[in-house]
Parts: structure tokens; C-alpha cells; sequence
């Protein structure tokens, strides 16, 4: 067999496989698969510097699959390639506890880079992915960093505003290693694009400053695919589009071109009837012959090369290896802490202006660290002092301008986090956490080790007023599972806060910080780096007795609320309530202790009372009842705003004493 046929033998078996998997799950995308076995092909054995047998080589080129839909053709590339996947994970396809979930998720199989499904987000996760190679690439040199990201997208992910906004920043930013397929179909679940689709791609794409190549009809040629990628890949100075104009489902005799190629298996006539026209075995299954097998496998030892090629490029040693490998781990260097900032008790500082110290004084400590948020670096505290704005003239730039763009910095944030070499931090107000929730989900499921600076963080930021004052939104986050969320009280809670965020293994953290001066607290500075990573603790007891006999009462603030809690506590104490204050900076930190240290912070059968300048929702599990906010906010000074809702420490003690009045009558009922 000639290397054209078994090339084109190869690109059959990727349709057939993309046929069968969903045929079998009665679940799945097959069109777009089909139809981009072809540019797949190309990827993979011409194109991507890449080694099966070290999936995570650091200098590997990333591929992202921003339409994820179209997953089982990036699994049957892994299979195919030796990533380890077998014939039985694609019969698993969609199946429970199977390697090859409906959309790719990158804990799930060696190969995958991003966790993809929610249209346009991969196209977001490949830009950071090119600002964290060229990062690391002026950092260490070129020997150590030297990659191209690719990624296929489609119309789906071009339609999404995030990809808007990321698509503008990478051209901006003159990304030269960053290389999109864009699958130009024509069809949607709905239907035909132009229902609701009618751009200028090309156009739009050279205005965001991108190299544009418009194909035509080439999703089936092999060598005009090949040259359009290596043309991208010399352009150093842009970011790259290739438009392809495919056909969904090709070449099956029904499906092609239509919707239902797109969400649907095609049904086993159709199946059978594409294979007849492909030359492939009608009534066989997950037909892989052992030629193309090998074909494939070919790329483990041209990539074993390559990495051994790198492995005698790459000769850090000493300081700059143990940078280059707290870098690629996202964590600090050894003894970091040692220069966390303590605060003096007395002073009033805002938390967002505390972060800011962590930052500037650990900064140079933590190898990857870039920050900087969505057009408010110095209002959330992101700002690096000294620090070069990350540019193509500074490409080692530490600080990051990602202008008005939440939602693309969050998922620009995941694809620098996931590639290596970066641990991104990015702030913007909490309230606009809202425009960048679907990826802070995707950060948490992908396990990315990203932090984000939300400030700003309640009504008492003041005259901005209900547009600007998050109620729900720490309920809604702390409702998102894999999410760390730690709301401090103070500058010494928030600089504990930095360091679990920094020391973390893996996963998001999110900080809840102030815009206005809280104090700093001397109960904070003498407990709270034990007691902070471990979500809450004892922070104070008062009244006779409550150390052998324990509480009366338990009060439980978070953030700017705690001191309202100890003056309440103060009050209640001289009134011969023996009560306890607990500073609560994080649920989920808190709830994965042992039962022992939950009850010694929350006793059993002693009333709470929980303090926060939010929604209740959720409190149930911790309190008993709460001073919180269950309407919007309003536009006034700040303390003025906190007075009228209820936000003081007198309305505090009111709604403790009504507490324990209530907890005393139901005993006397009993």
C-alpha cells in the first residue's frame, strides 16, 4: 500500500470510529468528527511536536478541541496515537466511569489539555495557553520553552462573546504561536448558520491584528491543510486563522451537510452506508486494521526523539532549575512564606489593599506569578509594582492588562494555569464574578490552579450603589463544588488567605476582599494563621466562666462583618452571655476538618448566630439563624448603607439576645 492510500485508509478509520462510538452510545457529535478526520490526521502525524509516551512533556505543542462536542475525534487520535486509550474506552464512549466522556475533560485521559464543552472556551483556554509558553519561553529561553498552540473551533465557539473578547486580546498582544482551525461547516444544532450567523469571519479576524488563510474547500486535502499550518506556524508576530470549509457528516449519502450529523448518531443504515462508500468493512465495528495501527503509532518514536532532543537542550541547573520547576508547578520556592507581610492590629486597611502587599512582597519568590485583572489592576490590588506589562515588546511581562474582558480573562486564566509556568491571578469587582462564572466552573472542574482577587465584595463598598453590590454571588460560588472561596477579615487573615491559595496542590481559589478599610484585628494576628486553613476558629471568647463552662452563645462573622461580632460579643459579655466568636473565612476549608475540630469551634446544642453582608442562603448549615441580606443593596456612603441594613454591632446583639431568648424557651418546652 502506498503512504497516500494508507494516509487516506488512516483518515477512514478516524470517520468510522466516529461513526461507531456514538452509533454504539446511541449518544454523540459524529459530524464534525468525520468531516475533520482529515485535518486530524495532518495534526497528528505531520504536524504536532508531541510524545505519546510522555504525555506531559513541558515543551510538548498543545492542541485544544474548542468545539469539544466533537470529542471522539480527539479520542480516537489519542487511541490511535498510543496515548493509551483502547478500542474498548471508544465502546465506553459516554458510559459511565468510561475515559471518554461526552466532552473532554482533562483529569480523564493523557492527552487531553483543556476541559471543553461550553462552546468558546477552549478558544479562550488556547490564548492564555500562548501567553504562558511565550512567558515561559523569555524566562528560561528557548531551549526550555519553544512550542505552537493549536486548537479547532467552530462556529459555535466564534459566535460566543468570549471568544470576541479573548480573540481581540491575543492580536493585541501579537501571540505568534497561536494557530486556529476554524471548522466553517455552515450548520448549527438549530440548522443552517446563516439563521443567525452572517459575519465576516475572515474580515472580523483581520481587524482583532490575525493572520487570516481562507481555504475553500480543502477540508480534505492533506498537503494544502499541512501547508496552511506551517505557513501559520512561521507567522511569529500574529496570532493565526485558517478557515476551512467543511461538510458535516461527509460523506455520508443522508446526513451530509444536514443537522442531524451534527447532535445525533446517524442510525445503522446510514452507518453501514458511509462505510460501503469510504471502502471500510459495512458490518464491522471499530474497524482498525493493524497497518494504520502502526502508521499511527509511528509518531511515539518520532516523538521520543524530539523530547530526547529537548532533554539535551534544556540544561537549567541550580537557581534557575528550581525556578523552572516551581514555575511548571504553579507553587512558590521553598521558605516563600518567610516573606509574608504581617500587620499591625489597630490600623484600618482594606483586604484588597492587604492582597496587594502579599503580592508585591512574595512576588519575586514565586516564579510564575502573573496578575492583573479586568481594567481595575489597581482597584482589586493586582497590580505588581515594577512589574513590565506582558507585551510582544515584553514578553516576560509579569503583569497582565486584560482590559474590560472578565470573561475571557477567566478562561484565559485556565489555559495559562493548565499549560505550566504561570500562576495566574485576576481580579475584578465580585459582583462581576457573574460575567465570568462559566469559566471559574470549568477552572473548578479542570482542577486549575488559578486565584482570583474578587473585591469589592459587599453593600459596603457604598455609592456605586445596587449595580455594583454583590448579595448572591458568595452563595453562588460557594455552591460551585471544587471552589475554594475565602472571604478574610482582615489583612493578616488575607495574607493566610494568599498563602493557601499559593500552597494549594491544585484547583481555584477565590478571595473575597474589601474595598472599604477594615480593622485589623489583634485576635486575627495572633490566631489566624493557624486557624485560616483550616476555614474557621476560634477567634475570641467572653463572659465568666465560658472557659469552663463553655458558651452561651456562638457568633460567626465572616470578612468585614467579624469585628462587628466581637464588639457585639463585648456587649453581650457584660450582660453575663458567655460568647463565643468564630471567624468563618471559609466554608469549604472548614468542612474538610475532622468532626472533633468542627465541634470544638461550633459546639453542639449551643445557639449560632452567623454575621455576613449577604444572602442567607445556605447559612442553615452552619447557623442557626443570621443577620444577612436578602434584597439588593443601595446607593449611599458605605457605613451609611451598612447602618440602614442592619450591619452593626448594636443590631448584632439585638439579634443575638432575640436568639438565645428563643433557644431558652424551646428548652423549657422540651
Amino acid at each position: 500500500m502506498s503512504d497516500v492510500d494508507l494516509d487516506q485508509l488512516g483518515v477512514n478509520v478516524i470517520r468510522g470510529l466516529a461513526m461507531d462510538a456514538p452509533q454504539r452510545a446511541n449518544s454523540g457529535h459524529p459530524g464534525t468528527a468525520m468531516a475533520l478526520a482529515p485535518l486530524a490526521h495532518v495534526l497528528w502525524t505531520r504536524v504536532l511536536r508531541h510524545d505519546p509516551s510522555e504525555p506531559t512533556w513541558p515543551d510538548r505543542d498543545r492542541f485544544v478541541l474548542s468545539c469539544g462536542h466533537a470529542c471522539i475525534l480527539l479520542y480516537s487520535m489519542l487511541f490511535l496515537t498510543g496515548y493509551g486509550l483502547t478500542l474498548d474506552d471508544l465502546k465506553a464512549f459516554r458510559q459511565w466511569g468510561s475515559r471518554t466522556p461526552g466532552h473532554p475533560e482533562v483529569n480523564q485521559s493523557l492527552g487531553i489539555e483543556v476541559t471543553t464543552g461550553p462552546l468558546g472556551q477552549g478558544f479562550a483556554n488556547g490564548v492564555g495557553m500562548a501567553i504562558a509558553e511565550r512567558f515561559v519561553r523569555s524566562r528560561f529561553g528557548p531551549e526550555a520553552c519553544d512550542h505552537h498552540i493549536f486548537s479547532i473551533c467552530s462556529d459555535g465557539d466564534l459566535e460566543e462573546g468570549i471568544s470576541h473578547e479573548a480573540a481581540s486580546l491575543a492580536g493585541h498582544l501579537g501571540l505568534g504561536r497561536l494557530v486556529y482551525v476554524y471548522d466553517d461547516n455552515h450548520i448549527s444544532i438549530d440548522g443552517p448558520t446563516e439563521m443567525a450567523y452572517s459575519d465576516d469571519k475572515a474580515e472580523r479576524f483581520r481587524a482583532y491584528h490575525w493572520d487570516v488563510q481562507d481555504l475553500g474547500e480543502a477540508a480534505n486535502d492533506l498537503d494544502t491543510l499541512e501547508a496552511a499550518l506551517r505557513r501559520a506556524m512561521a507567522e511569529e508576530d500574529r496570532p493565526s486563522l485558517i478557515i476551512v470549509r467543511s461538510h458535516i457528516g461527509w460523506p455520508a449519502p443522508h446526513a451530509t451537510d444536514t443537522k442531524e450529523a451534527h447532535g445525533s448518531p446517524l442510525g445503522e443504515e446510514e452507518v453501514r452506508a458511509t462505510k460501503e462508500i469510504l471502502g471500510l468493512p459495512p458490518d464491522q465495528e471499530f474497524f482498525v486494521p493493524d497497518e494504520v495501527l502502526a502508521m499511527y503509532r509511528e509518531c511515539i518514536p518520532r516523538g521520543q526523539a524530539l523530547r530526547r532532543d529537548w532533554e539535551a537542550r534544556q540544561t537549567l541547573s541550580g537557581e534557575a532549575k528550581e525556578e523552572w520547576e516551581a514555575a511548571l508547578a504553579g507553587r512558590a520556592l521553598e521558605g516563600w512564606d518567610r516573606k509574608l507581610p504581617a500587620f499591625e492590629a489597630g490600623e484600618s486597611l482594606a483586604t484588597r489593599r492587604s492582597l496587594k502587599t502579599c503580592l508585591n512582597s512574595t512576588g519575586d519568590v514565586i516564579p510564575g506569578l502573573m496578575s492583573g485583572g479586568a481594567d481595575l489592576t489597581f482597584n482589586t490590588g493586582t497590580d505588581l509594582e515594577g512589574s513590565e506589562l506582558q507585551s510582544a515588546e515584553h514578553p516576560g511581562g509579569r503583569q497582565m492588562a486584560y482590559g474590560v474582558r472578565e470573561h475571557a480573562m477567566g478562561g484565559i486564566m485556565n489555559g495559562m494555569a493548565l499549560h505550566g509556568g504561570v500562576l495566574p491571578v485576576g481580579g475584578t469587582f465580585f459582583n462581576f464574578s457573574d460575567y465570568m462564572r462559566a469559566s471559574v466552573r470549568l477552572a473548578a472542574l479542570s482542577e486549575a490552579k488559578v486565584i482570583y482577587a474578587w473585591t469589592h465584595d459587599s453593600i459596603g463598598l457604598g455609592q456605586d450603589g445596587p449595580t455594583h453590590q454583590p448579595v448572591e454571588q458568595l452563595a453562588a460560588m460557594r455552591a460551585m463544588p471544587q471552589l475554594r472561596v475565602i472571604r478574610p477579615a482582615d489583612a493578616n487573615e488575607c495574607a493566610q488567605a494568599w498563602r493557601v491559595a499559593v500552597e494549594a496542590t491544585s484547583g481555584p481559589t477565590a478571595l473575597i476582599l474589601t474595598r472599604q478599610g477594615v480593622p485589623v484585628l489583634s485576635e486575627c494576628a495572633e490566631r489566624a494563621a493557624e486557624g485560616l486553613p483550616r476555614g474557621a476558629y476560634v477567634l475570641a471568647s467572653y463572659g465568666e466562666g465560658v472557659a469552663e463552662d463553655g458558651p452561651d452563645l456562638v457568633l460567626i462573622g465572616t470578612g468585614s462583618e467579624v469585628h462587628l461580632c466581637l464588639e457585639a460579643a463585648r456587649t453581650l459579655a457584660g450582660e453575663g452571655v458567655r460568647t463565643q466568636v468564630v471567624s468563618m473565612p471559609s466554608w469549604e476549608l472548614f468542612a474538610e476538618q475532622d468532626g472533633a475540630y468542627r465541634a470544638s469551634v461550633l459546639p453542639s446544642g449551643v445557639p449560632r448566630l452567623a454575621v455576613e453582608a449577604g444572602s442567607s442562603f445556605g447559612w442553615e448549615r452552619w447557623a442557626d439563624a443570621t443577620v444577612t441580606l436578602d434584597r439588593f443593596g443601595a446607593s449611599a456612603p458605605g457605613g451609611v448603607v451598612m447602618e440602614k441594613l442592619g450591619f452593626t454591632a448594636e443590631n448584632v446583639a439585638r439579634r443575638a439576645r432575640d436568639l438565645l431568648a428563643t433557644h431558652r424557651a424551646e428548652k423549657e418546652d422540651q
